[in-house]
């Protein structure tokens, strides 16, 4: 449902022809000069110019009755397109599979801002709701003067327009328009990205008339891609393409200040591409770029190595010169609070830096035409960003680059893929050929942008019964957005920072997302520069739920840890202090699943090496609620941890696939199990030292969840939120909970693996 294919502007033969069976007589027939003067102010032969304001930007109704949806964002696993697909088919009234949803290519699509955030539905969902209503009630509109009936007196059926009293009466939105293109404005926010919306004059449908939206209906696409079916961005070939390599420095911070292109003249068609620090080679044949980059000889400047130790990293954050510091959340007297209290709690908890660890490094292929157009195929999750880095990248002007989004390795956030697409048009426009560049397994893992490295200090104050009195959260940490969020600038990009751009590096961080009532609590966080400027295997952005699962694997274990010093249960104190009724609904909702006992942790009991114990958490996200109880089993000889059973309660309000949902949060479970457990980039003075599997373990088939139960809360009448991160931002916590459970021992550093842990515990 993502095939490049070129809608077709059809003359009024061809819209006779294409139509078919699909003309209907109402009396005596309509004919086709008819029903194209009655559609002229709805509707022409030539698409209207792609932009926002355009109902045809986003709906287009084929010769045959089928329908194209243009959705500007697109899916990166989750089967984002069959739940467009259902909103789409719901608010036009035709099948589900008569929608094909068209996914981020910039020649088809405006910029709705990619996958990002868990908007697809949120708001990327909502546009496309709104338009396709509007294309529903303007062939409503056209049908009335068709059939010479009150648009109020009409009712759709599988693309049929039929007189409510009069079956005889019909006309197909083949018959109406098909073919031809909308020619209806919208009322445009003048947004881009994320928060663009473009209304026309119809509402949606009311939730309690949705056949098709809140059903399970599966995905097409998952076969093919087991059976090799479909092409990825890997697959893509171009006429006379040549395949890149690019080469980093073994010293981060280091540029070539020699280059002997003479060492790999034995290569055929093998040849150097050089500016500054940005360093590649080219060759006819892929191998022989990869031989062209271990061979070339290359003299780098002397850089002294950036970073510290590996194990004096946390202490660095802690030393480290504040650049930001922002207090988002404070009410009542915070410190005056703390200073009055009974009892003071306080913790401080560490997560490392990690990798997107997508599962193939990035490639994109680039082609620059003789007429100066250019044509860039990328696995990224935020192509129309990636379209205006390569215009300024190359210094042309953005509308001369097209964007084919074609499926990656992964994403997760802002992986390599943008950075590989800004690297190989760079290639392609010194050696004047189509170039297919695609990063080393060392480089995908060792240069991607990483998800930031911080520290969480938490302090309560309780008061002589055990109430909490005062709380205070305070995150430090390297930038979420060190580098930004997307390619659509060269100083965000591996590219523009070898070429020696100015740098702009940004500051974000985050705080708990919760509802508990203290009646003082603050919440802030602090951002530190990077540990090098410029073209560091280092540099931070964003991975999934950016700064959500080490912001809440803190705080939540550290609720859990004020309830354990009171002898409470973990779920009834959290209910103690949570007042937004849709967060106590999940808790209850997860607990009730899970047959949780109500007790203190850690469990009684338990001898030998093997111990089980189970932990919850809860966490909200732009309007979502999650919470999860995990179920987990320790080895204490070993230190091995087997996180065995989730059970996860989920508010997203609306559900529209809860099939794709299901599944959506199960994949969320098992990639917050891994970062939890085992995924922690190492590192020395010079470089990134976690370039592989080995060195970068992920969670393996073994050691996956016997059960994740989901237990999904339905709010029809609540607007659609995101799911695409929410229910890893509790996962951390919920394990750190059960393993305080099992062994009574407060793991306050992630990862959890075997050797952290038996640490722990002795």
């Amino acid at each position: 449902m993502t095939k490049f294919e070129k809608t077709t502007a059809l003359s009024r033969r061809a819209v006779l022809i294409g139509g078919g069976a699909l003309v209907v007589s109402i009396g005596a027939p309509i004919g086709a000069d008819t029903v194209f003067n009655i559609g002229a102010a709805h509707a022409q032969g030539a698409r209207p110019p792609l932009t926002p304001d355009q109902l045809s930007s986003y709906i287009a109704v084929n010769a045959d009755g089928t329908v194209n949806a243009y959705f500007g964002k697109m899916d990166m696993g989750h089967g984002l397109h069959v739940a467009i697909g259902q909103i789409v088919a719901e608010e036009l009234d035709v099948p589900f599979k008569a929608v094909t949803v068209f996914m981020a290519d910039t020649d088809k699509t405006v910029n709705q801002g990619g996958a990002s955030g868990s908007t697809g539905i949120q708001l990327g969902g909502k546009q496309m709701r709104y338009a396709a209503a509007e294309a529903r009630r303007v062939l409503i509109e056209m049908a009335s003067s068709a059939l010479s009936v009150p648009a109020d007196q009409l009712k759709v059926s599988d693309g049929v327009v039929t007189v409510k009293n009069d079956a005889s009466k019909s006309i197909s939105y083949a018959k109406l328009i098909g073919g031809r293109y909308f020619n209806v404005e919208l009322a445009w926010n003048k947004q881009f990205g994320n928060d663009l919306y473009a209304p026309g004059k119809a509402q949606p449908k009311p939730a309690s008339e949705h056949k098709i939206v809140g059903q399970p209906i599966k995905r097409a696409d998952v076969a093919p891609k087991v059976f090799a079916q479909e092409d990825f961005v890997t697959d893509v070939k171009r006429p006379g393409m040549v395949h890149g390599r690019m080469i980093r420095p073994p010293v981060a911070g280091a540029v070539p200040v020699k280059v002997d292109d003479n060492s790999i003249k034995d290569i055929p068609g093998a040849k150097v591409v050089w500016d500054k620090g940005f360093l590649g080679v080219v060759a006819d044949k892929e191998w022989d770029a990869i031989k062209a980059a271990e061979k070339l000889k290359i003299e780098w400047s002397n850089a002294n190595p950036p970073f510290p130790d590996q194990a004096a990293l946390y202490d660095h954050i802690r030393k480290a010169p504040v650049r930001k510091r922002v207090v988002e959340k404070e009410n009542g007297s915070v410190d005056e609070a703390f200073k009055s209290a009974a009892k003071v709690i306080e913790a401080e908890y560490e997560w490392p830096f990690q990798s997107h660890a997508s599962m193939g490094p990035a490639c994109a292929v680039v082609e620059i035409m003789t007429d100066g157009q250019v044509l860039c195929w990328s696995g990224s999750q935020k192509t129309h960003f990636v379209q205006e880095g390569v215009a300024l990248t190359l210094g042309i002007p953005v509308e001369k680059v097209t964007v084919y989004w074609k499926m990656g390795p992964g994403s997760y956030g802002r992986n390599d893929a943008d950075d590989c697409a800004g690297d190989a048009a760079m290639l392609a426009k010194a050696v004047g050929k189509p170039v297919r560049l695609q990063y080393m397994r060392d480089q995908g893992t060792g240069w991607d942008p990483k998800g930031p490295a911080s520290i969480h200090k938490v302090r309560a104050g309780l008061d002589a019964s055990g109430n909490v009195v005062a709380y205070d959260f305070l995150s430090k940490a390297f930038s979420r957005v060190d580098v930004n969020t997307n390619g659509s600038k060269p100083w965000d990009t591996l590219t523009g920072q070898t070429l020696g751009v100015a740098l702009k590096s940004g500051d974000g961080f985050g705080v708990p997302a919760e509802s508990y009532a203290f009646d003082n609590k603050r919440l802030a966080w602090e951002t530190i520069p990077p540990l090098l400027d410029r073209a560091s295997p280092l540099r931070s952005s964003h991975l999934r739920d950016p700064v959500g699962p080490q912001i809440h694997f803190a705080s939540e274990s550290f609720i859990d840890e004020v309830a354990a010093a009171h002898g409470a249960d973990p779920i009834e104190f959290r209910l103690r202090h949570i007042k937004e009724p849709r967060d106590v609904a999940v808790i209850k909702a997860a607990a009730q699943a899970a047959n949780w006992e109500t007790r203190p942790s850690p469990r009684k009991g338990q001898t030998g090496n093997k111990v089980s114990g189970r932990g919850i958490a809860y966490a909200q996200r732009n309007g979502t609620r999650v919470a999860i109880v995990a179920e987990v089993d320790i080895d204490r000889a070993s230190g091995k941890i087997w996180a065995r059973k989730f059970t996860v309660a989920h508010d997203c309000g609306q559900i529209i696939n809860p099939d794709g949902l299901t599944k959506c949060i199960e994949g969320n479970i098992v990639q917050g199990v891994s970062r939890t457990l085992w995924e922690e980039v190492k590192f020395d003075n010079k470089s990134v030292t976690s370039v592989d599997w080995m060195t970068y373990p992920i969670l393996d088939i073994t050691e996956t969840p016997a059960e994740v139960n989901v237990v999904l809360i339905n709010h029809p009448e609540i607007a659609s939120s995101g799911a695409g991160e929410p229910s890893i931002r509790p996962v951390a916590a919920a394990i750190a909970n059960a393993i305080f459970d099992a062994t009574g021992v407060r793991i306050r550093r992630v990862p959890f693996s075997p050797d952290h842990v038996k640490a722990a515990l002795s």
